[in-house]
This record gives C-alpha cells, sequence and structure tokens, in this order.
C-alpha cells in the first residue's frame, strides 16, 4: 500500500470518527493545546515587542532573546519537564510558547519599529499622548507584519503539538506516537494528514483576519 491507500483507508474507517480516540475529539484536543499555547505567547511576546518596537530600544536584547528561544529542542524540553513535575499540561505548554514566543517577539518589535516616523512626529505635535500614538498610528500600520508573525507562531505551534502524545496527552499527535508503537501505518499516515490539513487550514484563518482586521489603505500600500 501507498500513501494515498493508508490515508483512504483511515478516513474511510467509521471507527475513526467516534469514541474518546476518534478523529473529532483528537482534533478539539489538538486545537485546545494550540490555541492556549499561541494566547500565551501572545500576552508575553505582543507587549514586550510593542513596547521595545515604540521605544526603538532593546532591539539587540531581543534578537538574543528569540536565537536563544529558537535554539531550544521542543522535545528534548518536553521531556526534561515532564520527569521534574510529571503529568500536567505545563510540561506540554512550555516548549510550545518557547517556540512560538520569538516570531511574534521579533515581528512585532521589527513592525513597529519600522513604522514611518513622519505620521508619527504629526501625531506627537497634534499633543497626541505616547499610548494613543502606538495604537492609533503605529500599531494600524504595523498590523499586517505583526499578524505574519502570529501565523508563523501559530502554524509552529499546530505542527510540533504532536509532540504532547509522547508524555500520554491526547490530540492529532496521539495517532502518530500510537501507530508507530503498534505499527499501524495507516494511523500514522492519518494523523499526520490531519496535522497538515490543521495548519492550511490555520493559514486560511490568519488570511481571513488579515483581510478583517487590516484596513484596506495599508493592505495596499503593503
Amino acid at each position: 500500500m501507498n500513501v494515498l491507500d493508508f490515508a483512504h483507508s483511515f478516513f474511510a474507517d467509521p471507527a475513526r470518527w467516534h469514541g474518546y480516540d476518534g478523529v473529532p475529539t483528537r482534533l478539539l484536543e489538538h486545537v485546545g493545546y494550540s490555541l492556549e499555547a499561541l494566547a500565551i505567547a501572545a500576552l508575553i511576546a505582543l507587549p514586550v515587542g510593542l513596547i521595545a518596537g515604540h521605544l526603538r530600544r532593546g532591539g539587540n536584547a531581543l534578537s538574543m532573546v528569540a536565537t536563544a528561544g529558537r535554539a531550544l529542542p521542543s522535545f528534548g524540553l518536553l521531556v526534561l519537564l515532564f520527569i521534574w513535575f510529571g503529568f500536567g499540561t505545563l510540561p506540554v505548554m512550555v516548549p510550545l510558547v518557547v517556540l512560538a514566543v520569538p516570531p511574534i517577539l521579533v515581528t512585532t518589535y521589527e513592525a513597529i519599529q519600522t513604522v514611518d516616523p513622519s505620521p508619527v512626529d504629526a501625531a506627537r505635535g497634534m499633543g497626541m499622548t505616547e499610548p494613543r500614538i502606538l495604537f492609533q498610528v503605529e500599531l494600524p500600520v504595523a498590523l499586517p507584519v505583526i499578524l505574519g508573525g502570529l501565523r508563523t507562531a501559530a502554524v509552529q505551534i499546530v505542527s510540533t503539538a504532536t509532540i504532547a502524545a509522547y508524555v500520554s496527552f491526547g490530540g492529532l499527535g496521539r495517532y502518530i506516537i500510537d501507530g508507530l508503537y503498534q505499527k499501524d501505518y495507516e494511523k500514522v499516515v492519518g494523523g499526520a494528514t490531519l496535522v497538515a490539513g490543521l495548519a492550511l487550514v490555520t493559514l486560511v484563518v490568519f488570511w481571513a483576519l488579515s483581510k478583517l482586521t487590516v484596513s484596506p489603505g495599508v493592505r495596499r500600500s503593503g
């Protein structure tokens, strides 16, 4: 059998769509882990990137933090935290958050820092406060790039959240880990296909979000 045959056999089996190990259950688990990790990473990285970009300071420090975050192996960190803290959400969330923070942090900083200074200076001349300048002048212009960083982080999380299954959590990685252990290659291919499909759906969601939130003038300028 080839990969397409394995995938067809997996999705054509009615048993795959019911119960605790059914596709809907595993998909919801995977989406839950991904959304939670993305939300935590955004809460950490967005404020730091926005403030640092507005002040035009800390770029070198943020680059070092981002480089260090990218260098950490997610799987190794997962196993280490599992050994230290045992079964729980923490060993799963930390590697995913560490993976997602660098792209959000760096792109947010760069997006704000590279906004054309002319409207910023004009806003200051009109007496606008610094928070208003950041959120009403700089952020709307920088939003497409910031969403690009969030999109990159989201796709990385969706693809990497499969490691949660290694420490007995659920998600789509359950099919891959269990399938390899059981030599059930239909399950492996089905799980991998679902992860790839969810990553593509994530790209579509952020494309739609960009259409809804970015002003037409900024899109045309970009």
